[in-house]
């Protein structure tokens, strides 16, 4: 972008926080008042029409109307959390700087790479040029939305796409049930109809999200000296500071979701080939109302449930695969075979102390998960005995991201020998056998790359 079109779409962005901050200042007239506030949709509207053309810059009425949209539905959905007895629900009182405008299907232009994002009358044309490709064809993108998250400027481009065709006898079949149980180190572990399995790997996701934790805080140590004090302005420095605070934040937020999007996809592409129709889904969110601790709480947050189960069932809407909620207690400390509670292990691996049963602690809670009827309670009676996977297919999410290599290891982390320590001798060579190390390498000093082990099969 030219700077005259950044500026131009800045000055959009704040025009928006403008009619953001309008709303909530006739909403305090109102209050001190003792009025009802306006909140809906077409009363915001009629207050929009009231104040005339060019009252807020460049901004038409239709990027207007999305802004009142966003309100409305913040506040609306603030009161539905309040009556349902959630005190911690917020109304939308906060001023906001930029705000998202988005505009519909009629009043925007796509000329290949070139948007024509529309203005106020009586303003010039402002057309902008995209980074890449549309994903979709242009006559099914119904939306766009201009929004600015860590310093960067994006246009959001909403299309309609329809669900996926199959040809005759390859569509998914809705007898076909699978299981599905979220988690944090394996994000989505699938349990099939005929005992197949997935697992996807989570651990590079986790190591983002812990590697990133430690750079900010030693970001924060670094500048704590020169800081600004309370009441004090700020220095170039300490905003350029936070500008690259900000940029740092926002390509964080965007490797997580990616990384999010790549572990549904596998889900659903596994599921496709398995012709699955059905996905049972555990829904593990009442966790998150339970205090245990500011380091658990913090993987919690990290997890994002609501977003994992919503990407999720985006992309099996579209190719014609149906999603059902279940409750997910107790499917990963009960015994598949006898029923009985077993204690919560410290592994992966789940062991019954009655019957002996062993297997993997996620997929037996998935197979769980897939005799469960949706709406029912925890407890379900179910006439159907868990499939347990018997072949297991393993996939990782987040080969994108930094430091992620072919090892099962967390990425982003020191190799051992960097940590202190030189990790475990090689065995020694047998009497008057073949030495176990490369030509040439000394079998007690590994020459190779840190972390870096050989093994060779006898």
């Amino acid at each position: 972008m030219t700077a005259g079109q950044r500026r131009r779409c800045f000055g959009l962005l704040r025009s928006a926080g403008d009619v953001w901050a309008c709303v909530l200042e006739v909403n305090a007239w109102r209050r001190r008042r003792r009025d009802a506030p306006l909140a809906g949709y077409q009363e915001l509207c009629w207050e929009l029409a009231a104040s005339g053309p060019g009252t807020f810059g460049e901004l038409d009425s239709t990027g207007a109307r999305s802004v009142l949209r966003r309100f409305s539905d913040a506040w609306f959905a603030a009161a539905n959390r309040r009556k349902a007895g959630d005190e911690s629900a917020r109304f939308p009182r906060r001023r906001r700087g930029l705000v998202p405008v988005r505009w519909y299907h009629g009043t925007f232009t796509i000329d290949g790479h070139r948007v024509r994002i529309p203005g106020a009358r009586g303003t010039s044309q402002l057309w902008v040029r995209l980074g890449r490709d549309l994903p979709y064809p242009v006559e099914q993108v119904r939306s766009i939305t201009l929004l600015c998250e860590g310093g960067r400027l994006f246009l959001d481009v909403s299309a309609e796409v329809p669900v996926t065709v199959y040809p005759p006898g390859e569509e998914p079949d809705p007898g076909q049930v699978a299981g599905v149980d979220l988690g944090i180190i394996h994000p989505y572990a699938v349990a099939g109809p005929d005992g197949a399995g997935l697992l996807v790997s989570g651990r590079a996701v986790r190591a983002e999200h812990r590697m990133h934790l430690a750079d900010t805080k030693a970001r924060c140590r670094a500048t704590a000296r020169r800081a600004p004090k309370p009441g004090q302005r700020g220095s170039r420095r300490w905003r350029q500071y936070r500008r690259r605070a900000r940029l740092v934040q926002g390509r964080h937020r965007r490797r997580i979701r990616q990384a999010q999007h790549e572990a549904a996809r596998t889900v659903v592409s596994w599921a496709q080939q398995q012709r699955v129709g059905v996905l049972h889904v555990g829904d593990p969110r009442g966790v998150l109302d339970l205090p245990v601790g500011r380091r658990h709480n913090l993987r919690l947050r990290q997890w994002q449930i609501g977003r994992l189960i919503q990407v999720l069932t985006d992309k099996a809407t579209l190719a014609g695969i149906t999603v059902h909620l279940v409750d997910e207690r107790g499917t990963s400390s009960t015994c598949p075979t006898c029923q009985r509670r077993i204690p919560k292990p410290r592994g992966r691996t789940l062991s019954c102390p009655h019957c002996r049963f062993s297997g993997h602690r996620d997929l037996v809670a998935a197979a769980m998960i897939a005799t469960r009827t949706p709406g029912g309670g925890p407890t379900t009676p179910t006439t159907a005995f868990p499939v347990l996977a018997g072949v297991v297919t393993h996939r990782r999410a987040g080969r994108h991201l930094p430091g992620t290599g072919r090892s099962r290891r967390d990425p982003r982390r020191p190799p051992r020998a960097a940590r202190g320590s030189v990790g475990p001798r090689r065995p020694a060579p047998p009497p008057g056998g073949e030495s176990l190390a490369r030509n040439g390498e000394d079998p007690q000093h590994h020459t190779g790359t840190p972390g870096e082990r050989s093994w060779t099969p006898h």
